[in-house]
């Protein structure tokens, strides 16, 4: 579950940042600060970003889920920075602008988990309500309880534990 591999150190709320560069600077240097990112990993970020973009526009807030191939990391975490002001990303698929407001950057190791990771990211900002939350949230703890409630009612709705 993703709720189980976050860490408080690495969910950042009220992120100044103007564009994509900077939010990667911010978010994937502190991936690489911690140890799970190489230090080649936010250039890294930055380029597949250009090739790949990662925006998402969920029930009218945009979302970002970037992230690098595995061999830009020495471990496997989640950074979440909730944008003070949006930040135009470009939408997966396309080529139209998407501010964004919530980034969920990722470092794996294991590119099987890397597409479990996403699918589950995406089951968890599909519910408006949750979205609304963790965007508006100030504190780190908060963000973890409202994805951990989540993914447990999701697990639940679909025959888990």
């Amino acid at each position: 579950m993703v709720w189980e591999e976050l860490k408080e150190d690495l969910i950042f709320t009220c992120v100044e940042a103007r564009s994509t560069d900077e939010v990667f600077d911010q978010l994937g240097g502190a991936l690489v600060r911690a140890g799970y990112g190489r230090e080649d990993y936010v250039q890294a970020l930055k380029d597949r970003e250009g090739e790949y973009p990662t925006g998402l526009n969920v029930n009218g807030i945009g979302i970002a889920i970037p992230h690098t191939p595995v061999d830009y990391a020495n471990g496997t975490a989640t950074c979440i920075g909730v944008l003070k002001e949006p930040v135009t990303f470009l939408e997966m698929g396309t080529d139209e602008e998407v501010p964004v407001k919530l980034v969920f950057t990722l470092c794996v190791t294991d590119p099987h988990a890397h597409i479990d990771q996403l699918k589950q990211i995406v089951l968890i900002i599909q519910d408006g309500e949750v979205l609304q939350r963790l965007i508006g949230s100030k504190d780190p703890k908060e963000i973890i309880q409202i994805i951990k409630d989540k993914e447990q009612a999701l697990e639940f709705a679909l025959g888990g534990e």
